[in-house]
């Protein structure tokens, strides 16, 4: 009888075990970065595949990469992690017109890059299809350019959040997740332009 009443009492599966040091939005969002340092460790396996073993000339002959456009390009992207931590620090402390103005920055940021990448492939002078390298380098700095298009598709939804007033001191999720997927977009471009530019 008494075993009965415990099996009556007892509704579904118990609840699940969480960290209580890692959340389960941070866990999700690191697991998620592995799998995309994965992915471009697929294309930078490509990348010194041509250059240590086959030993072929990068960029290939005939072509020159413009070096310093990107460069001005990735201290527009490295400026754009400034501009998001002062946005996440805005939130952390109540400040609505930091994190506004810094989603708002690091949007704007975001774009102007995505803007110039666009530019330099309408000028580079040669596609995918010419030659491997050709075939790589649009690889990695598209594989790149995809993962800023994704990044500012969740800044605009955090940008339009905090326009409305959505996040508080203590409920900034919405601002953190996608400035942690942010940096990475930053960091991922550093090793992009120092592989595929300057070695």
């Amino acid at each position: 009888m008494e075993s009965a009443s415990i099996a009556h009492d007892h509704h579904g599966p118990p609840p699940a075990n969480q960290s209580s040091r890692v959340e389960a939005q941070f866990l999700g969002m690191l697991l998620f970065i592995i799998s995309e340092v994965m992915l471009f460790g697929a294309f930078f396996t490509a990348y010194f595949f041509l250059r240590v073993v086959n030993h072929d000339p990068w960029p290939a002959e005939g072509n020159e990469l413009p070096k310093l456009v990107a460069g001005v390009n990735t201290a527009i992207l490295i400026s754009s992690s400034f501009t998001m931590h002062w946005a996440l620090e805005g939130a952390r402390k109540g400040n609505r017109n930091a994190l506004k103005a810094g989603l708002f920055t690091t949007l704007m940021l975001g774009l102007t890059f995505l803007c110039v990448q666009i530019n330099e492939y309408v000028h580079i002078g040669f596609a995918p299809h010419d030659h491997a390298q050709g075939t790589i380098f649009y690889g990695l700095t598209g594989l790149h350019g995809a993962h800023v298009f994704v990044g500012l598709t969740l800044l605009t939804f955090a940008t339009v959040r905090a326009f409305r007033g959505h996040f508080t001191e203590k409920e900034h999720r919405g601002v953190e997740v996608p400035g942690i997927y942010w940096h990475f977009v930053d960091v991922m471009w550093i090793v992009v332009y120092c592989t595929v530019y300057l070695l």
